[in-house]
């Protein structure tokens, strides 16, 4: 049965990728703030990314009509530059992920997020609801049910960075940690 196959449905989000560089500096930082806290699972390199929508479980058959409509309403868009700002517990009470906050310097991933969402909903795809994009990268997961200290750390690099990639993953579900497989990929201007 294929991993990412839940039924006839498959989980799916599409992400804003990380260029190689940012992608790179965030992982190193990722490293050294989670060593030696075992309650937490680093995210892998190549799973980083900033979750422009998160469509969940779909049917199958509807994989190509919303990558279709995704790519129509992407279509033209500025690539955003986003910065690092912080780090942040998610959620705050209960944490059971550790996130670093990015700031949307113009406003084109709000724009993209508005763009597809509204796109998605309009085709009968996808009800993004009232959450409006809070740009992040998740970079470690806590284990199990184990509760997540606070994290005493430097900053996250600061650097801003350009994410031109847009892709449509499935995430598969494992007991490791969700894997995700990229399904369709464009990129912005």
């Amino acid at each position: 049965m294929d991993p990412g196959a839940v039924g006839e449905g498959v989980r799916l989000f599409l992400a804003l990728d990380l260029p190689d560089g940012a992608r790179a500096a965030i992982g190193r930082w990722r490293d050294s703030a989670v060593r030696g806290r075992n309650e937490l699972r680093p995210v892998p390199d190549e799973a980083l990314h900033v979750t422009l929508v998160f469509l969940g479980l779909r049917p199958r058959g509807l994989v190509e009509r919303i990558w279709q409509t995704a790519d129509r309403a992407l279509a033209g868009l500025a690539a955003p530059t986003l910065a690092p700002i912080g780090l942040k517990a998610v959620p705050p009470h209960r944490p059971r992920a550790l996130a670093i906050d990015l700031e949307d310097r113009g406003g084109e991933a709000a724009a993209a997020h508005e763009a597809v969402g509204g796109a998605l909903r309009e085709a009968g795809l996808y009800d993004p609801g009232p959450r409006a994009l809070w740009p992040h990268v998740t970079v470690a997961r806590g284990r199990g049910r184990a509760r997540l200290g606070p994290l005493e750390a430097p900053p996250p690099p600061a650097t801003p960075f350009t994410a031109r990639g847009v892709t449509l993953y499935r995430s598969d579900l494992h007991p490791a940690g969700a894997r995700y497989v990229a399904l369709e990929r464009l990129e912005l201007a």
